[in-house]
């Protein structure tokens, strides 16, 4: 079955069919890096990993690229290295930093291509100028405005009429727009702002342009997939599709995706409502990056979703019995790993990863239950195989309730490479464990209970439980 998509332009499901199987192109907006990265800002990234593991899979990791931006030249990147008083490239090279890291702890594999806004400036004045030339936008008191009025399209991805758009994108009045609904292309730079030659004067290019530039860099004018949160339906995207179709001789995206905003108590997380908390926050607190995306991936991507400490520890559980079903049978090898034909028909329809997680958990059990190998060896083979496609189960079961990192990039996984153990930042000293648990087995063996329970209760304060079995004593991160 071909994998099916929802089109927000067409409003429905439809087949997905690339352009080129043996060049499957995907763009997905990233970051604006002035600050931390939220868990409405991991959700997409998260999301469309999981697209991009899935296309793959289907179509061969060399055949597909997937391009998400960085944007590192913005109104709020000025604005927060003004109030914290630190260069903006300072600025930006740190967030950066954070937002790759933050993303890898999320499993997030590396994009094919991460295009920066500040190396595509000749790319973005030849778009304005061709927009200029083709009469779909104008010059104006150092500006370049694009002219809504003369693309009779505008307004065909969000499904809006003209006064609930001029509404929604909370239109800046401003004396040198023609139309209340024209947005910003190019604006000036004072000589404290990051600014570059163009034929308008010093200047910088508004954030819709940017998007519509990279893409046609790196994917060509026309390509398959054009991605990102519901919050940029409109305007970013709407203005995106007004750019390039305007501006080139492309088509543009052909399939639109969007996924739903992270709520709290049912109102949609923002940095500005205040409502928020960051990954690396939950990180720091202690919360486990794969049980993070896990939470992440619980609900359809097209909904909203709900996301709360509690339900990150529910998710770690989860985990736990996952691993807990791989563990007697030895270390992950994740090439060796096939996804069970049930899960990826969830996920070929839409991206059903609720479905394919209840999967994962089917196979758990079946593994548990399986009394001989070849059985065992097939349940094994499935849930590592669908849980690699999902991004998760690709840790070792010991170091996953050890509490080390593993973390696998994009290179890994195309040159079939296995996983990197990464310790976390507060690591416990295995052979240290090794000694005190032989310890209180020898206690027990000369029937020193008191003793046994002692080393046991000082493991326990170092965060490390014991579990005994009939082939001996094996420890956890509590």
């Amino acid at each position: 079955m071909p994998i099916q998509l929802h089109n927000t332009l067409t409003k429905k499901k439809e087949a997905f069919q690339p352009l080129d199987s043996d060049n499957v192109r995907m763009y997905v907006c990233g970051p604006t890096v002035y600050d931390l990265a939220h868990i409405g800002n991991a959700r997409p990234v998260v999301v469309f990993d999981v697209l991009f593991r899935l296309l793959c899979h289907v179509y061969g990791a060399e055949h597909v690229t997937y391009a998400r931006n960085i944007t590192d030249v913005d109104d709020k990147i000025i604005k927060a290295a003004g109030e914290n008083g630190e260069p903006i490239d300072a600025l930006t090279a740190r967030t950066t930093q954070a937002f790759h890291d933050d993303m890898a702890a999320l499993g997030a594999l590396e994009p094919t291509k991460e295009p920066r806004a500040t190396g595509h400036i000749p790319e973005m004045i030849v778009l304005i100028e061709s927009l200029i030339e083709r009469g779909h936008a104008y010059a104006a008191d150092g500006h370049v405005l694009f002219d809504v009025p003369s693309d009779p399209n505008y307004g065909c991805l969000s499904h809006r009429n003209r006064d609930e758009m001029v509404a929604g994108a909370r239109v800046e009045v401003a004396p040198y727009k023609q139309d209340p609904a024209d947005f910003v292309l190019w604006k000036p730079s004072s000589e404290a702002q990051p600014g570059w030659d163009s034929p308008w004067g010093r200047g910088r290019p508004g954030w819709h342009i940017e998007c519509s530039a990279m893409s046609a860099k790196h994917l060509g004018e026309t390509f398959d997939i054009h991605g990102g949160g519901q919050d940029l339906i409109f305007p970013h995207h709407e203005n995106e599709i007004a750019q390039s179709s305007c501006g080139t001789d492309g088509g543009f995206a052909r399939l639109w995706m969007h996924n739903g905003y992270v709520v709290v108590g049912g109102e949609k997380m923002s940095k500005s409502l205040g409502n928020f908390f960051t990954v690396r926050q939950l990180l720091e607190e202690g919360f486990r990056g794969e049980a993070i995306r896990l939470a992440l991936l619980s609900g359809h991507y097209r909904q909203p979703l709900d996301i709360t400490r509690e339900k990150i520890t529910e998710a770690k559980a989860q985990l736990d019995r996952l691993y807990g079903a791989l563990r007697p049978h030895g270390a992950v090898s994740v090439g060796a790993g096939r996804a069970g034909d049930e899960l990826l028909m969830a996920l070929e329809d839409d991206l059903n990863t609720p479905q394919a997680i209840a999967k994962l958990h089917e196979w758990a059990s079946a593994l548990n239950k399986a009394e001989d190998s070849g059985a065992r060896d097939a349940f094994k083979a499935a849930l590592i195989g669908g849980g690699a496609i999902l991004g998760l189960l690709e840790q070792d079961p010991e170091a996953w309730f050890k509490g080390a990192i593993e973390a696998r990039t994009t290179a890994d996984v195309k040159a079939g490479a296995e996983l990197r153990v990464i310790r976390g930042k507060q690591d416990i000293d295995e052979e240290s464990v090794d000694a005190l648990i032989a310890a209180r087995t020898a206690a027990r063996q000369s029937k020193d209970f008191a003793e046994a329970d002692r080393i046991r209760d000082e493991l326990a304060s170092q965060g490390v439980l014991l579990e005994d079995g009939a082939e001996g004593t094996t420890w956890k991160r509590g």
